[in-house]
């Protein structure tokens, strides 16, 4: 049929970094295998769902844009026994969609009232074909999945070669040290042949590609069984220790005569093994008598795909959408959507989309695509849903969580909360962050003169030091190596040692004197929700190593009280008031100092560890160090003279201090943010958000009246100071593997199950959903305690 729509100037195909979404609503998870269909914007490439919600109806009442693509996807009937082949990078020849699926499509238009406009009218067939064609942008977020992001280095783009010689194919077969003719690197200096260590999957490896390294300090090496006609090899820069890419590895190649379009890849690529390797990282998901966990189903029982490495974030959001004022803030399934024309990039939008998908119930049930035998009493577990529009809209800019590499899921949990904060400034909205939020107070006494200062900062987490007790012989792994193993430790242990007294060195401003001070932090509030990161981590060779430390949590309320703070007692003298800048100006302890920089950190990344730890524990100013390796401003000298700022506030820019303002920060914060950061408006913002204390109180303020500053000065504290404090186990994020870049990542929520007199917890492993088991060994090595206050 016609509609007037179909030769619109503004109907053209997407271009090659034009995302479309034709897979899943962007403001549900409503898709193309819904009996519907989904609703692909033919101006804009906005997917809406059809039935119920009807978003892409909504869609096109907001921009006026009409006309649409429909496409239902259906799943073929398969013949055979045995289910189909899993789609991975190695397979050669697996699936298509087309073999998997039947697709229909049809174009509507909303204001025509046509529901079969003909698709080889106007300029329909060439936008139609384009649309189908297009990476969708789960497949673009899923390509990067399976590439690790890397880069030329020094090395690779100053390498120098020995002079022209030509290999003989015999001559790369076999290591030039021993008789391994597998995992061969090709030392791209000088042309001599070595095998690398020994990796995943049980390829063998005696490093002698190292060894060579280490006697003649030539840095690049290629992978020989690595290479491909197009030009893709293993790269590996044994100066840097890591992996490279070699933009000129075709010329470097033929400096030996080997000539790249002749080369067929024959192993493994390291990115491969590290995948399968990451794939191997199961929590176990079957009973000790061989069965499988019984998968559940229902509201609140909901997986998420691992988008590739993603479940780091999968096991974060799930803890967080647990808690009960999460749900109140982002479950409004029934309430029309936010007002916004591109919902993929609104972050209110998507954390709304990923509340209804995993509170709903809506997408809670069986893979339809998993074929179980009709006499099997097992149940396939779901689908799980996709988050990948929140994924990229939290990594966008951000150098670490942009990337599908594994990532720390406590850095995760800050960054998201962050942003959650920020988005909740912005929509004038209730902020559930508040309910992680509370206060600590920290009492520094003179060893001399005894007298005391008393003060506050607001946080939203603890991290907690673990312990370290080694036994004396650990047991034999699969292998026959010795495998560490520590004695237990309570949490309560873990918190004597975070609230103990230790020694700071400061001079006192009251009696002049150096003996330093006593440092001792406490609770002055508790928050409803209270979140801590196990450190269990020890450093190796100057790299951070994470220890398998069991540490014993109950499953009953633990009372906080000993830890809370009194505050200023009878009987104590206060330390007069910092003035001036001789009296503020940091001075970095000298001892922790050069340790930092004996471990290769610069001096100024030193200073600033030790200025935001405490200045005396190198351990502590170590950990804040690997934390914040990707602040954009972590090689900014501070200012240490304790001037507190380079300027006057007529230097800052009254603009910026008023789009601040809009983002619900009061004037004198915007511009001690602006102060702090050099006027970057970006970095004020995120300054602001990991420094909420902050109440740009410079007594410099001119244009501040004094009630405002009173008031200022008086801001309330987070957090609620009563007791008792009781606190009680709800959920825990878990991580299995020897580095936090690597292994595996889920969260055990403890939830009221269907059937249940009581609540029991619950395995989240990605998009499985099952009642766990065992979980008391596995509190015993979690990553992240999410605790609430009973």
């Amino acid at each position: 049929m016609s509609c007037k729509h179909v030769n619109a100037a503004e109907l053209r195909p997407p271009g090659p970094n034009q995302s479309v979404y034709r897979e899943d609503c962007t403001q549900c998870f409503d898709s193309i295998d819904d009996p519907a269909g989904l609703d692909v914007c033919l101006y804009c490439f906005n997917g809406g769902c059809v039935a119920e919600r009807q978003h892409a109806l909504l869609h096109a009442q907001k921009t006026g844009h009409p006309l649409v693509l429909n496409i239902k996807r259906t799943r073929k009937k398969v013949s055979r026994d045995e289910p189909p082949q899993k789609i991975s990078k190695l397979a050669i020849a697996a699936e298509t969609e087309a073999d998997r699926y039947d697709t229909t499509t049809s174009v509507k238009c909303y204001e025509c009232g046509v529901d079969n406009v003909d698709k080889s009218s106007g300029k329909l067939a060439e936008v139609v074909d384009a649309v189908l064609k297009a990476n969708t942008f789960a497949r673009q977020e899923e390509v990067k999945a399976w590439e690790q992001e890397m880069i030329a280095c020094e090395h690779t783009l100053c390498l120098e070669q020995d002079e022209a010689r030509k290999i003989e194919s015999q001559g790369l077969g076999q290591c030039s040290m021993c008789d391994l003719k597998e995992n061969l690197w090709l030392c791209l200096t000088c042309g001599n042949l070595g095998c690398g260590r020994a990796q995943y999957g049980g390829v063998g490896g005696n490093s002698h590609a190292l060894s060579h390294h280490d006697a003649v300090h030539h840095p690049v090496a290629v992978k020989l069984g690595s290479l491909t006609a197009d030009g893709t090899a293993d790269i590996y820069c044994y100066a840097c220790n890591e992996e490279r890419v070699d933009p000129d590895l075709v010329a470097h190649l033929a400096n030996f005569g080997i000539d790249i379009a002749d080369r067929q890849k024959t192993e493994k690529s390291l990115t491969e093994m590290q995948i399968e390797q990451n794939l191997r990282w199961e929590f176990s998901m079957v009973t000790e008598d061989g069965k499988e966990l019984r998968p559940l189903f229902g509201s609140g029982f909901t997986g998420l795909k691992n988008l590739g490495n993603s479940c780091y974030m999968n096991s974060v959001l799930q803890s967080v959408f647990s808690i009960p004022e999460f749900s109140q803030r982002y479950l409004h399934s029934d309430d029309p959507p936010p007002d916004t024309s591109a919902p993929a990039d609104d972050l209110e939008t998507q954390l709304r989309k990923v509340a209804d998908g995993l509170l709903s119930g809506r997408y809670s049930k069986p893979d339809s695509d998993v074929i179980v035998s009709e006499d099997s009493p097992e149940v396939p577990h779901q689908k799980g849903l996709a988050p990948a529009m929140l994924k990229h809209l939290l990594g966008r800019g951000h150098e670490e969580f942009s990337t599908m590499r594994q990532q720390d899921s406590f850095e995760f949990l800050l960054h998201l909360l962050q942003h959650i904060s920020r988005s909740s400034k912005i929509a004038s909205l209730a902020d559930p962050v508040d309910e992680f939020r509370f206060a600590m107070e920290t009492r520094l006494q003179c060893l001399a003169c005894k007298k005391v200062r008393y003060k506050v900062d607001e946080q939203e987490n603890i991290t907690v030091p673990v312990p370290i007790r080694r036994k004396p012989n650990g047991a034999a792994d699969g292998e026959g190596d010795k495998k560490e193993e520590f004695e237990s430790v309570t949490l309560k242990e873990c918190l004597d040692i975070f609230t103990a007294d230790e020694i700071v060195e400061y001079k006192c401003e009251a009696c002049g004197s150096n003996d330093g001070f006593s440092k001792r932090t406490l609770f002055k509030t508790f928050p409803t929700v209270l979140a801590v990161n196990a450190r269990r981590f020890e450093v190796v060779n100057w790299v951070p190593t994470k220890l398998d430390i069991p540490v014993e949590v109950g499953d009953e309320p633990f009372a906080f009280d000993a830890y809370k703070s009194n505050g200023l007692q009878p009987g104590e003298e206060e330390l007069p008031e910092e003035t001036g800048s001789s009296s503020t100006k940091f001075v970095p302890n000298p001892e922790a100092l050069s340790m930092l920089e004996a471990m290769g950190f610069p001096r100024v990344r030193s200073e600033k560890a030790l200025h935001a730890t405490g200045n005396a524990d190198p351990e502590a100013a170590l950990n804040w160090v690997m934390a914040h390796m990707d602040d954009p401003d972590i090689d900014t000298p501070m200012d240490l003279s304790g001037e507190g700022g380079s300027g006057g506030s007529s230097a800052i820019d009254p603009e910026k201090i008023e789009n601040l303002g809009n983002m619900g920060f009061n004037a004198p914060q915007a511009r001690q943010a602006l102060k702090e950061t050099g006027g970057d408006m970006e970095r004020a913002v995120d300054w602001l958000f990991s420094h909420p204390e902050a109440t740009g109180d410079f007594g410099e303020d001119e244009s501040a009246d004094a009630g405002d500053g009173q008031a200022a000065k008086s801001k309330s504290v987070p957090g609620s100071d009563t007791l008792p404090a009781k606190f009680q186990l709800q959920s825990i994020v878990c991580h299995k593997g020897s580095s936090i870049h690597a292994g595996h990542y889920v969260a055990f929520i403890r939830k009221q199950v269907p059937g249940d007199n009581s609540t029991s917890w619950v395995l989240f492993n990605d998009e499985k959903v099952a009642k766990a088991v065992d979980v008391d060994e596995m509190k015993k090595f979690a990553y992240i305690y999410f605790f609430r206050r009973v």
